[in-house]
């Protein structure tokens, strides 16, 4: 007999205010990977139909935060809600009615950049203890690390510094139990199934295992930060030489 797979199971949201300047959508699910892409998903949607006060809006792993200037809010708000309901309230009521419209499948899928990595050696120092810890070679810890394109599930930590997985369930190395305190910019770290590429010289405890010529951080540029929560990026392993050539072609190379 055979019996039909269970529906996926919908996630659930809640709005909370955070100081009196953000309001925050959480999702909750079972697989947190799921809440992930969903939340990367309806930001996208709420950015292209932006309630009126709104300055920002940022996804996090299981969150979407807005955050709004009170006084426009109230501004924009029609005139019997100007007196009595907070800016909170008002921009609240305004992103249920948003939230009760969003469709996932409606939602275009992000941009796919292709990243190119040096691995090993003196731009990825960790690459041969990663492999050890793995039971691999260092070449095949690069092989899927290459294998097919990974979400960029967030950015945070520092100015355009993402957070993208997941990888094969073989690189699941966990974090160093001591933090560097400076790993040049371009390092990619590895750590749990994820990646994060250092924007800027930066404290780390994640295993370095290479490092890309791309600015990833650059306030002077029309798009400051090279990745956004819900691009698709394609590591693709390259050569010293190679690497040399591409940095010195980038302008904003710290």
């Amino acid at each position: 007999m055979m019996v039909d797979a269970p529906e996926p199971m919908s996630p659930t949201w809640s709005l909370h205010p955070s100081g009196d300047r953000s309001l925050v959508i959480l999702c909750t699910h079972e697989d947190p990977k799921v809440a992930n892409g969903w939340c990367r998903a309806l930001a996208r949607a709420l950015a292209d139909d932006l309630p009126a006060g709104i300055d920002g809006v940022v996804p996090a792993m299981v969150s979407v935060a807005l955050h709004y200037a009170p006084d426009r809010v109230l501004d924009a708000a029609p005139e019997p809600l100007r007196d009595g309901s907070s800016p909170y309230a008002i921009l609240a009521e305004q992103v249920w009615a948003r939230m009760a419209a969003f469709d996932l499948d409606r939602v275009p899928a992000g941009r796919e950049i292709t990243i190119p990595v040096c691995y090993g050696g003196d731009y990825g120092p960790d690459l041969q203890e990663v492999a050890d810890i793995s039971g691999l070679t260092p070449q095949e810890v690069i092989a899927l690390h290459t294998a097919a394109p990974v979400d960029v599930l967030a950015v945070g930590f520092a100015p355009g510094h993402p957070y993208v997985g997941y990888f094969d369930a073989r690189l699941s190395p966990g974090r160093r139990s001591s933090p560097r305190s400076d790993v040049p910019a371009g390092t990619i770290g590895l750590a749990n199934r994820q990646s994060v590429i250092y924007p800027t010289r930066l404290p780390g405890g994640w295993n370095l295992i290479g490092r890309t010529p791309l600015v990833l951080f650059d306030p002077y540029r029309a798009e400051p930060s090279l990745l956004v929560a819900g691009d698709r990026v394609r590591f693709v392993a390259i050569d010293p030489a190679a690497f040399e050539t591409l940095a010195a072609g980038q302008e904003g190379r710290p």
